[in-house]
C-alpha cells in the first residue's frame, strides 16, 4: 500500500527540510507546492502588475492559491496511483479543516482511505519569535511580505487541527524548535514509517 504523507505547518517551521530528509531516506516522491507553483505564480503575478515573489498577500491567495494546490495534488495523486510513496509539502490550511477533502481527492484516482496509507506530519515551533528568527535567517525574497506584514502574517502560524478521518497514529504534531533537527526527525520517521 503506497503512502501519501503530508508535511504541514507554518513558514519557517522546517517542514521542507524534514520532508526532504524523509524522502531521501525512503526514496519517496517529493512534491513541494512552492516549487511546483513558482513558474506559474511568477507569471500570473507579473501579468497582474504585482510582485512576482509575493506568496502571502490577499492578491496572491486570490490569483494563485487554489491553482498551486491543484497542481500539487494532481502530481501527488499520479504518483500514488503508480504505487509510489509520495511526500507533499504545503500549508493546506483550508483543506485540513474540511473532513471529506482527502477522500474526495483520492476518489479522483479510484482510491480510498482504506487502500492508501495517508499520514500527516504537522511541524511547528514553540513560539512566534522562533518563526521570525528562522524566516529572517533564510533571506528569501518569498518571505518579504511575511516580514513586512508580521502582525497579519502570524495568524497563519497558529497550530491547526487536522479534521480528516484518519487514525490517531497517522497524524503527528512535531515540535521542531530544537537547534538539532535530528530530534524532530527521529520522532517523524517513527510516526510516518513505523
Amino acid at each position: 500500500m503506497s503512502k501519501l504523507i503530508f508535511f504541514l505547518g507554518g513558514a519557517g517551521s522546517g517542514k521542507t527540510t524534514l520532508a526532504k530528509a524523509l524522502s531521501r531516506k525512503h526514496k519517496a516522491a517529493f512534491l513541494d507546492m512552492d516549487i511546483l507553483l513558482r513558474p506559474a505564480a511568477e507569471a500570473i503575478m507579473t501579468l497582474q502588475g504585482l510582485d512576482p515573489s509575493d506568496r502571502d498577500s490577499p492578491e496572491y491567495k486570490r490569483l494563485c492559491r487554489d491553482l498551486g494546490y491543484r497542481i500539487t495534488m494532481d502530481a501527488a495523486l499520479d504518483n500514488v496511483q503508480l504505487g509510489i510513496d509520495t511526500i507533499v509539502v504545503g500549508p493546506f490550511t483550508k483543506e485540513i479543516g474540511t473532513p471529506d477533502w482527502i477522500a474526495q481527492e483520492l476518489a479522483q484516482i479510484g482510491r480510498t482511505l482504506d487502500d492508501t496509507d495517508v499520514r500527516v506530519a504537522y511541524i511547528y515551533l514553540e513560539n512566534e519569535s522562533l518563526y521570525h528568527e528562522r524566516i529572517t535567517a533564510r533571506q528569501s525574497p518569498l518571505d518579504e511580505w511575511k516580514l513586512a506584514n508580521w502582525d497579519a502574517f502570524t495568524a497563519s502560524l497558529v497550530r491547526k487541527e487536522i479534521v480528516w478521518p484518519l487514525p490517531a497514529l497517522s497524524v503527528a504534531y512535531i515540535d521542531n524548535s530544537s537547534d538539532d533537527p535530528a530530534i524532530a526527525y527521529a520522532e517523524l520517521e517513527q510516526r510516518m514509517y513505523e
